[in-house]
């Protein structure tokens, strides 16, 4: 997939997302205007975080502002297409802002330059000014779907394992933050481990593993409010590894009972669970498919770490991973065409996808250790943790898009590992 194949300039606007590797697409973003006294700030602001959305992804190239011949001073003035022309942007984007009280309205459009016509119709969006970032976001996944016909993912948001301290003395808790690093608020304090968050199909709630009684256990939090609960798992003496159904309300989790480790469902309503793997084996990682049909997850019942595909019913499963090396933590692509996964091979970690059936494998990342992908809610972009070698090695976020492409760290307030990237927010 990805990179940007721009169409000729005489053609419509569109990036296709292929496996080619070509140009960004130039386009210019002037500041926003603003339409009241309180908005001229958030008009720059806006206008920058949209030019950072669209750049951050590879397939746009912002012309800047030293360069731009037309000046915006009015959201309903004609558009000087042959000023624009002149310093190749192919996309133009332009945006009012107003403020009242603590509420913002922010418009936009879209122009193709080169037609000189404008791309859909303009948008509108309110909110808060607390919240005037989520109006950016907006902005700019509603741009990129419009070029790419592909749904966006910036108004999204990531809750991932926030780290301080020395390497062995590491301190762990959950924080959720915007998908680009912005806004983080911590979930958990820092008194125990916890481990593997995972966001609900919705966004409001997220699966965890805590050691806070000694041993695993799977709580559920909810984000709105913080609270949580421990979800009863099946006895046994440590329970991890969960994930959400597509239904949000079954939760897949590992079980570790007498030496050995198999996959249940539980119910979550009703407490009820029921045993998916019944082998003598390590079965742990599942995810479902979008469908929520079939369940991928990882054992060594081969004799090394693998995947395997099998009906959420339980049953037979299906071996996908046959290349050199371990293969782990797989994860359902939300466009279900895809399966991301964790490879260690000649003593170097990478980030890898397949098709569904093993096909088409190909690895994007290798680095000292690389692990636990997470899918953007478009299913373009994988977000995973990268630790850095020796005593003093930390663990970062990175992400980059599924040809391989643009791979970049993701700001964080100090370590970080475990991100899980939720839905676009409603």
């Amino acid at each position: 997939m990805t990179p940007a194949v721009a169409t000729a300039q005489s053609g419509p606007l569109r990036i296709e997302i292929t496996d080619g590797v070509i140009e960004p697409m130039p386009y210019a973003v002037p500041d926003f205007v603003p339409e009241s006294g309180a908005a001229t700030e958030m008009a720059q602001q806006l206008a920058r975080v949209v030019a950072e959305d669209l750049s951050g992804t590879g397939l746009f190239r912002e012309i800047p502002a030293s360069a731009h011949i037309s000046r915006i001073t009015s959201f309903s003035s004609p558009v000087q297409y042959a000023d624009w022309k002149a310093i190749n942007a192919q996309a133009l984007i332009t945006g009012a802002v107003s403020v009242q009280g603590d509420r913002v309205t922010v418009k936009f459009r879209v122009y193709d330059v080169f037609s000189g016509k404008e791309l859909g119709s303009g948008l509108q969006f309110a909110g808060t000014t607390a919240g005037w970032r989520r109006m950016a976001h907006k902005v700019a996944d509603a741009v990129y779907s419009r070029i790419t016909g592909e749904g966006g993912y910036f108004d999204s948001r990531v809750v991932y394992v926030a780290e301080t301290g020395p390497k062995d003395d590491r301190r762990k808790r959950l924080a959720i933050m915007d998908y680009d690093g912005a806004n983080v608020k911590y979930l958990t304090e820092s008194g125990s481990i916890v481990l593997a968050p995972r966001f609900s199909p919705t966004g409001d709630r997220v699966l965890y593993t805590s050691y806070e009684t000694g041993f695993p256990r799977i709580y559920v939090l909810d984000v709105a409010n913080v609270g949580r609960r421990e979800l009863q798992t099946q006895g046994g003496n440590m329970a991890f590894s969960p994930r959400f159904a597509p239904d949000g309300r079954t939760v897949l989790y590992s079980l570790e009972s007498g030496g050995n480790t198999d996959i249940y469902a539980l119910d979550s309503a009703t407490g009820q669970s029921r045993r998916l793997t019944d082998a003598p084996s390590i079965e742990t990682a599942p995810s479902f498919s979008p469908d929520g049909t079939r369940v991928v997850f990882e054992s060594d019942r081969s004799g090394s770490q693998q995947l395997y595909v099998m009906p959420v019913s339980g049953g037979e499963a299906t071996r996908i991973s046959f290349g050199q090396g371990r293969y782990g933590t797989p994860v359902w692509s939300p466009r279900g065409d895809m399966i991301a996964f964790t490879k260690q091979s000649k003593g170097r970690f990478h980030i890898g996808v397949m098709r569904t059936d093993g096909s088409e494998e190909r690895l994007l990342t290798a680095s000292f250790l690389d692990e636990s992908p997470t899918w953007a809610p478009n299913g373009r972009v994988i977000m995973f943790t990268r630790e850095t070698q020796g005593a003093q090695g930390q663990s970062s976020l990175y992400s980059v898009d599924i040809s391989g492409r643009n791979l970049k760290r993701v700001r964080t307030e100090g370590g970080a590992s475990d991100p899980s990237w939720g839905p676009l927010q409603p």
